[in-house]
């Protein structure tokens, strides 16, 4: 038996549904950008938001999401969309969940809202938005909506971390220490990220959302075939060499019919990743030129899109390729068994 996606989920700019996600990168024009004013400013700031669901979500009557942060939502959201029909088997206890949360911006918005309300007034600065400063809060929040007691874990890192988050569930699901896994990432934009990307590539467009893919072991499906090493980098030149060795192991495993690449449409930003896939010859997708950057989540969105491009036929395989903004390069390989 193979390490499957049983299932994906994910938020995103398009919308509440992996099905949304699909529909957007099938249009191929990029999603709109929503412009806002940072409060005691001028400056004028562009993201992509997810907008607000058509109905409000089930999941946000339980007592822990009531007064949750979007990022929890988007979290849980797209988990549950992965997850399926198998939430009910997990909520009985029949299958042993183990969850793993990959973020790198996270709940920094909660940090920035906390810090700037203790320097406008200390003696109202709130604790209630303080829990949500942690970055396991919305992993910590999906366990206990499933009252799943299985192995936790939060990797904080930059946009290769889904990759290792899918390695880490997947070698839990071979050693026996659970059933099955879901590893979700979730980002929730704000100025201060926004402002923060700006200063490295002003052309990026910062947006927010999660995906998740649900790993179990069985005979049939979307197989996890490989994921690299993690090739880090410190530096520019470091980059380029760090995406050519991710780009040289993940083909020495196999060929593909896709390439799904973490590319955003900055010449800049973009380069060691195009010299990596230069000579490659396959179609390719890039779903940050259609959804923006959403750090974590984008790579999420990437593995979203190759597993429904496999699983619909529409590819036999797929690559993943991701060269994260400050420190690795790493990929992935989807197959249909």
């Amino acid at each position: 038996m193979s390490i499957v996606a049983a299932g994906w989920g994910a938020v995103s700019p398009a919308g509440w549904t992996a099905a949304d996600l699909i529909a957007a990168m099938q249009r191929g024009e990029p999603l709109p950008v929503e412009e806002f004013v940072r409060e005691g400013t001028t400056r004028k700031l562009r993201a992509r938001k997810v907008p607000k669901p058509a109905t409000r979500p089930a999941f946000l009557a339980h007592a822990r999401l009531r007064r949750t942060s979007p990022i929890s939502s988007f979290a849980v959201s797209s988990s549950l969309e992965a997850l399926g029909a198998d939430r009910a088997l997990v909520e009985q206890g029949t299958i042993r969940l183990g969850v793993v949360y990959c973020v790198m911006s996270g709940c920094v918005n909660y940090s920035r809202r906390f810090y700037d309300e203790v320097l406008r007034d200390p003696t109202t600065a709130s604790p209630l938005v303080f829990p949500e400063t942690v970055f396991n809060a919305p992993s910590s929040h999906l366990a206990a909506l499933l009252g799943a007691t299985g192995i936790n874990y939060t990797i904080v890192g930059d946009p290769g971390m889904f990759l290792q988050g899918l390695a880490q569930g997947a070698q839990w699901i071979e050693r026996g220490l659970v059933d099955a896994c879901v590893v979700v990432s979730a980002e929730e934009s704000d100025w201060l990220t926004v402002e923060a990307s700006a200063l490295f590539e002003p052309d990026i467009v910062v947006s927010e959302g999660a995906g998740a893919v649900y790993l179990k072991k069985t005979e049939n499906g979307t197989t996890l075939e490989a994921v690299t090493d993690a090739f880090s980098f410190n530096d520019r030149a470091g980059k380029i060499l760090a995406a050519a060795q991710m780009q040289a192991e993940l083909t020495q495993r196999g060929s593909t019919d896709l390439l799904c690449d973490s590319r955003i449409g900055s010449a800049r930003e973009d380069h060691a990743e195009t010299e990596a896939w230069s000579s490659a010859v396959m179609p390719r997708s890039s779903v940050k030129k259609i959804l923006g950057e959403s750090f974590a989540a984008a790579s999420a969105w990437q593995c979203v899109l190759a597993c429904e491009r496999v699983a619909s036929g529409a590819a036999k395989s797929a690559h993943v390729s991701v060269v994260g903004c400050n420190q690795q390069a790493i990929g992935a390989r989807w197959v249909k068994a």
